[in-house]
C-alpha cells in the first residue's frame, strides 16, 4: 500500500469529502486549498466547503431522485450530509442549511481529522510522479493555471469552461398525438425503438410542429421571458453554434427557424406538411424515458423556462427533469478522459471528483468526492474496483460521467431521466399485475427508489469490509 499521502486538491464539498472518508479509513491525506492566500470571484472567506449559490440541497423526499441520493449517502457516511443536517434550516421537504455553520462544520470535522494535513497554497500544476495518487477536485471554477495542466493530460477538445445546458423532459409527459418521429433531411440514422409516434419509420429523433401562428406567439413570449442575469464570474463569450436561444431570437424573429427549430425535411403526419418550425428532441438515455430539447440552452429563469416552453405543441404539460442553463463552469468529457475509477486515461495516478467530472450540485459534488476515495482506497490496497450498482442513485449519477453512448456530454445533477429501465426490470415486472398496460409515473418512481436503497445497503456493507 502507497505510504505517501494521497494530495486531495481542492476543499469544497466533493475535496472535504474524499479527504475526510480517506483518512477516516487510516489513509493519510494532503488537502489543498488555496483560499484564504487566493479567492475566487465568487468565494468571500477562507472556509472550507462554503456554498456560493444556493443554500438548497433540494428534497428529502424518499421517492425523489435528490431524496434517495441523500439516503444512500448518510448509508456510507457522508461528511457533508452529516454538516447539513447540523446546519438545516426550515424549508419543508428540501434540505436547506445555513450557509455559514454549514462550512463552520466541515471546516472542523477536517480539522479533527489528524491524518489529514491542511495546505494553504494554490497548485499550479498536476503533480507528474506517477507514484504520486492525486485526487482533483477543484470544482466549476478552477483556476487558470491548473486548467492549463489538466487540459494537457485530457486535450482541449475534452475540456470545457462554460455549461452549454438544454432542458430535459419526462417522457411520460409528452403529448404523442402532436409529437412525431422523423429525422432532418429524411436520413435513416439509428431507430429509437419506441418512438411513441405511431408509426414504422426509423428515426433518432421527436419532433414538436409549430404553425406560423404557434412560433410567432412562442417567440412572441421569449423575447419577453426574464432572463438570469450572469454573475461577473461566469461573463463568458458563446461560440455561435451554442447561443442562449433567446439571444439568437434577439437577432431576428427567424434565426430559429433556420437554426435549432430548422423544419426541413419534418413533415406532419396530422397535415402531410412541412412544418413552419420545430423543436426536436433527442434520447436522453437508453431506455428513452427522457428527451434532450435539441439546441435549447437558455438563461432564462427557471420559472420562465416552464412557461415558454411548455406553449410548444406536444409539450404542454412537460415534466421538466433538468432546466436549461448556461454558466462559467470547467468539467471534462468525462466518459471519453475518465476511466471506471474516475483516472484520466492519459495520467492514471489523477483522479477527478465533484463537478469538474460533469456532474452539477451540492450533493452530487459530494457523491463523486465520496466514491473517488472508495475507489482510491480500493486502488491502495490493490482491492476489485467496487462500483456502486447500476440501479442505484449512487449508480446512475455515475452512469452519466460513464456514458460513452452520448456523444453531447452535459453536466446534470441527480434526476430520473440518469436511471436506466434494464436495471430495474424486476421491480417494473413485479407492478405488471396491477398495471398491465402502463405502469404509473408514481409509481415507477417508488419502485425506483425502493430498489436503489436496498441495493445502495449492499453496497455500503461492501466498501464498509474492504481490507
Amino acid at each position: 500500500m502507497q505510504t505517501k499521502p494521497v494530495i486531495v486538491i481542492g476543499a469544497g464539498l466533493a475535496g472535504c469529502e474524499a479527504a475526510y472518508r480517506l483518512a477516516s479509513r487510516g489513509i493519510p491525506v494532503r488537502l489543498h486549498e488555496m483560499r484564504p492566500v487566493k479567492l475566487t470571484e465568487a468565494h468571500k472567506t477562507g472556509d472550507l466547503a462554503e456554498l456560493v449559490c444556493s443554500n438548497s440541497f433540494k428534497s428529502l423526499s424518499p421517492v425523489t431522485a435528490p431524496g434517495e441520493l441523500k439516503r444512500e449517502l448518510e448509508l456510507l457516511g457522508s461528511l457533508a450530509i452529516a454538516c447539513a443536517r447540523k446546519a438545516a434550516v426550515s424549508a419543508g421537504e428540501a434540505l436547506a442549511v445555513d450557509r455559514d455553520i454549514f462550512s463552520r462544520e466541515m471546516t472542523n470535522a477536517i480539522a479533527s481529522q489528524p491524518l489529514i494535513t491542511l495546505v494553504r497554497e494554490e497548485v499550479l500544476s498536476l503533480p507528474d510522479d506517477p507514484e504520486q495518487l492525486v485526487i482533483l477536485a477543484t470544482g466549476p471554477l478552477t483556476s487558470p493555471a491548473l486548467s492549463e495542466s489538466l487540459s494537457r493530460f485530457t486535450g482541449s477538445d475534452h475540456f470545457y469552461f462554460y455549461d452549454a445546458i438544454s432542458p430535459i423532459v419526462d417522457a411520460q409527459s409528452l403529448n404523442r398525438d402532436i409529437i412525431f418521429a422523423a429525422n432532418r433531411y429524411g436520413k435513416q440514422t439509428r431507430a429509437l425503438e419506441d418512438s411513441g409516434a405511431g408509426n414504422d419509420e426509423a428515426a433518432d429523433y421527436l419532433n414538436c410542429p409549430l404553425d406560423r401562428d404557434q412560433y410567432e406567439a412562442f417567440i412572441d413570449l421569449l423575447l419577453k421571458g426574464e432572463r438570469v442575469e450572469a454573475k461577473s464570474f461566469e461573463r463568458v463569450k458563446h461560440f455561435e453554434g451554442c447561443m442562449p436561444i433567446e439571444e439568437m431570437a434577439d437577432r431576428g424573429r427567424d434565426t430559429l427557424r433556420f437554426g435549432p427549430m430548422k423544419p426541413v425535411g419534418l413533415i406532419d403526419p396530422r397535415t402531410g406538411r412541412q412544418a413552419w418550425a420545430a423543436v426536436q428532441l433527442r434520447a436522453e438515455n437508453q431506455s428513452k424515458s427522457a428527451f434532450n430539447l435539441v439546441g435549447f440552452q437558455t438563461k432564462l429563469k427557471y420559472g420562465e423556462q416552464s412557461k415558454v416552453f411548455r406553449t410548444i405543441p406536444g409539450l404542454e404539460n412537460a415534466e421538466f427533469l433538468r432546466m436549461g442553463s448556461m454558466h462559467r463552469n470547467t468539467f471534462v468529457d468525462a466518459p471519453r478522459v475518465l476511466n471506471l475509477d474516475l483516472s484520466l486515461k492519459n495520467a492514471r495516478h489523477v483522479m477527478l471528483a465533484g463537478q469538474i467530472t460533469g456532474v452539477e450540485g451540492y450533493l452530487e459534488s459530494a457523491s463523486i468526492g465520496l466514491l473517488a476515495a472508495i475507489f482510491a482506497e480500493a486502488r491502495l490496497k490493490q482491492l476489485p474496483l467496487p462500483s456502486p450498482p447500476p440501479a442505484s442513485a449512487l449508480g446512475a449519477l455515475l452512469g452519466h460521467t460513464r456514458n460513452t453512448q452520448n456523444v453531447d456530454f452535459q453536466p446534470s445533477g441527480i434526476n430520473f431521466g440518469l436511471f436506466e429501465d434494464e436495471p430495474f426490470f424486476e421491480a417494473f415486472l413485479a407492478l405488471r399485475p396491477r398495471f398491465p398496460k402502463k405502469i404509473p409515473k408514481d409509481e415507477r418512481r417508488k419502485a425506483i427508489c425502493e430498489t436503489s436503497f436496498r441495493n445502495a445497503q449492499e453496497f455500503a456493507e461492501r466498501v464498509k469490509n474492504l481490507s
